[in-house]
């Protein structure tokens, strides 16, 4: 018993005193693989509390309850190398040894980091996925640094996040668009960086943000309707390439700076009631017509630069200018008129250039009318054009109506006659399953698996009795592997030396040949990585005589592993499978499910999906068996999914989950599960989730899992 309590009291100093030698030491690590920069010299020869280090201007260190909470640390390396290639470069950036794989190992051990400031310290290659693991991080910045390469989609798991801070890099990706998962975004920035592509429409749903910068990059295409923003306050796209029309804007935005891209058409009217706009820079674009006259009134505008565009046309002569309005730069465009009195430039408070146009002022230089009269005169030319279209286009829509509903009356009875054929045919045909033998024969396939049926794989391949029997040596005991409600199942042989399994299936009454023919058909062309394949069949007592087939001997692919529900069973440990196995096969079985309801129209498989029928290969992968039962047996069983509401707190799911779950799984992937299973037993049909919300919610499942395994052996291993 001394032991015992020698070890407790190991075990409580720990708790006490070494958690901080323990987190002391992570920051020793970092600052080595920082390569010891100077603002972290102060470690050295510190012997205090790290805790109650006093904040300076280029190091913070703070903490809570003994872990630290917050670490910002700022350089002197400057990240200015416009030839930068991916590889070190002396002085500037950390050495070839360096590695940000493993500083983003140290770092995501402080678990308990909320703030997160790296700044100019020459960091350089690909962000690691790694980085979502520091899952309390609250602000991070790593600006002023060298990595490249995509901005890593893991970080959308970071759903704490507030700040997002990644200027300045060379990252030269496209922006990830499963940002919207940061629904406590407020700052998200990445300016002056090689960013490529679309602005990520993601954005336009994460309603917290407050600012958004993407300046000085290679963004392109359409920037999207921000109205849904209503929390935005600063836009910063300056300098990409974007080369829409301006989209509506939301009615809090401060700041708006889209100078430098190749936006085009006129200032929506909407610009025009941004009663919170201060800032609104579209210089230096191809936007035309007149710009809106409300603009220069608006209560809080204090900058509005316009210049280097193609804008048009006149200014009101009573144009009214905001009282705070101090500076406006209408300069290089194409107006024409007067300049009305609000902008002359005679008063000290307000600064205007108006250069480059063809107003009629003898101030500041200005181009001869003919300059400016060809963009007026195409606009005039537009304007007449566009109502000319529209008046056509409407003609054209009129007379195209006209034939449509004539052709479509036409067209009314024949095939009101044809959907009533087929229908009865149906009915007639299958009146149990409401699946035809037509209808199945017809089906048709949408995966790409399932064209493997157009490439050479027989339709379904006829054995014989003779080849069966030799296969199962007569159907001998030693051959039985079970009996369900869908017959005997015997383990064969073929000669090619392939095994197989045979099901001996009882037809409880006369069927049609040729209607059974065809379901066997269209299930052997069923093929699915995680489905088990029909190979063949038998039709016992010949197929000219419908009287005389009694049985029919399906064959399938032999799937070595035994079912899933003999892994589950504590009765052979060895064969239990620990939750991330588990967590595989569900995935797996989802996969076969959704085909088999998309992969295929019309979709097939009814309620019936049990433990026993999902069968384990070799290499653990789940094939899903006994799925085109029901169209074979003609059976339309209904099966009600059934269940308690589960239990979300963490004593209700110790009742109903396997210990070995308990005892191999994350809490929050194990909550994942626990949700989704919980939508799928509503009683309600229609608030169940569809297969691919399913699928997903599983495989989000498995991603956290896999991380917290990870986390666990990297532990194990420091």
């Amino acid at each position: 018993m001394g032991y015992f309590y020698l070890f407790l009291l190991v075990l409580f100093s720990w708790s006490c005193h070494g958690l901080q030698t323990y987190q002391t030491q992570l920051l020793l690590q970092i600052r080595k693989h920082l390569e010891y920069p100077s603002q972290l010299q102060i470690l050295d020869n510190y012997n205090g509390d790290l805790c109650n280090l006093s904040a300076m201007s280029n190091l913070t260190i703070s903490c809570q309850d003994n872990f630290v909470t917050e670490f910002k640390i700022r350089g002197n390396k400057v990240a200015n190398v416009s030839d930068f290639n991916g590889y070190a470069i002396p002085g500037k950036t950390l050495s070839k040894t360096f590695s940000i794989d493993s500083l983003v190992t140290t770092l995501t051990r402080l678990t308990s980091l909320k703030v997160l400031s790296l700044v100019s310290l020459g960091i350089w290659g690909p962000l690691p996925d790694k980085i979502h693991r520091l899952y309390s991080l609250e602000f991070l910045d790593l600006s002023s640094n060298f990595m490249f390469g995509s901005i890593p989609s893991q970080i959308s798991r970071m759903v704490k996040l507030q700040t997002l801070t990644l200027d300045g890099n060379y990252f030269n990706d496209t922006i990830p668009n499963t940002l919207d998962s940061l629904s406590n975004l407020s700052v998200l920035s990445f300016r002056g960086n090689r960013l490529k592509g679309q602005f990520p429409s993601s954005i336009c749903r994460i309603s917290s943000l407050t600012d958004v910068a993407m300046c000085h990059n290679k963004l392109s295409g359409k920037l999207p309707d921000l109205s849904s923003l209503t929390r935005l306050r600063v836009l910063d796209v300056r300098e990409n390439r974007l080369d829409s029309e301006l989209p509506v804007m939301p009615q809090g935005l401060v700041t708006a700076l889209l100078a430098k891209n190749l936006f085009s058409g006129e200032i929506p009217a909407q610009f025009g009631v941004l009663s919170h706009l201060q800032h609104l820079d579209l210089s230096f674009n191809q936007l035309s017509g007149t710009p809106p006259s409300a603009l220069f009134d608006l209560p809080s505008i204090s900058y509005l630069n316009l210049a280097s565009n193609v804008l048009s046309g006149s200014l009101p002569e009573h144009l009214t200018c905001g009282s705070k309005l101090g500076f406006v730069d209408i300069s290089n465009n194409k107006l024409v008129g007067d300049l009305p009195s609000c902008l002359d430039n005679k008063s000290d408070k307000r600064v205007v250039k108006y250069g480059g146009n063809c107003l009629s002022t003898d101030g500041q230089q200005q181009h001869q009318g003919l300059y400016c009269k060809e963009a007026n005169t195409r606009r005039s030319g537009r304007k007449t054009a566009v109502l000319v279209a529209i008046i056509v286009v409407s003609v054209l829509l009129l007379m195209l109506l006209a034939f449509g509903i004539l052709i479509l009356f036409q067209r009314c009875r024949p095939r009101r006659t044809f959907e009533t054929h087929i229908r009865q045919k149906v009915v007639q045909d299958n009146p149990t399953t409401g699946v035809s033998s037509e209808v199945l024969a017809n089906a048709r396939f949408i995966s790409e698996v399932a064209k493997l049926g157009t490439q050479g794989t027989p339709i379904c391949r006829l054995f014989s009795m003779e080849e069966l029997e030799e296969a199962t040596n007569n159907f001998d005991s030693s051959m039985f592997m079970g009996e369900g409600f869908t017959g005997k199942l015997y383990k064969g042989r073929l000669e090619s030396g392939t095994y197989v399994v045979i099901r001996s299936l009882t037809l409880q009454k006369k069927y049609s040949i040729q209607n059974l023919k065809v379901r066997l058909d269209f299930l052997s062309k069923l093929h699915h990585p995680h489905l088990v394949g029909l190979l063949g069949h038998c039709i016992a007592g010949g197929v000219q005589d419908d009287s005389g087939a009694s049985k029919v001997f399906l064959v399938y692919d032999y799937v070595p592993n035994g079912n899933y529900r003999m892994h589950l069973s504590e009765t052979c440990p060895e064969k239990v499978l620990k939750w991330s196995d588990r967590l595989a096969i569900l995935i797996d079985v989802a996969k076969a499910v959704h085909f088999l309801h998309t992969g295929v129209i019309p979709g097939v498989y009814n309620n019936r999906l049990k433990t026993d029928n999902i069968l384990l290969d070799e290499h653990r992968l789940a094939k899903l068996s006994d799925y085109g039962m029901f169209i074979i047996m003609e059976e339309n069983e209904k099966l009600e999914a059934k269940g308690e509401s589960l239990k979300s707190s963490q004593d209700g799911r110790k009742r109903i989950v396997d210990p070995t779950v308990l005892t191999t799984c994350s809490q929050e992937s194990l909550s994942i599960v626990v949700s989704i299973t919980g939508k799928c037993i509503c009683p309600e049909p229609s608030s169940r989730p569809s297969l691919e919300d399913v699928l997903w919610n599983l495989q989000y499942a498995a991603q956290v899992q896999a991380a917290a395994d990870a986390d666990q052996k990297s532990d194990s291993t420091s």
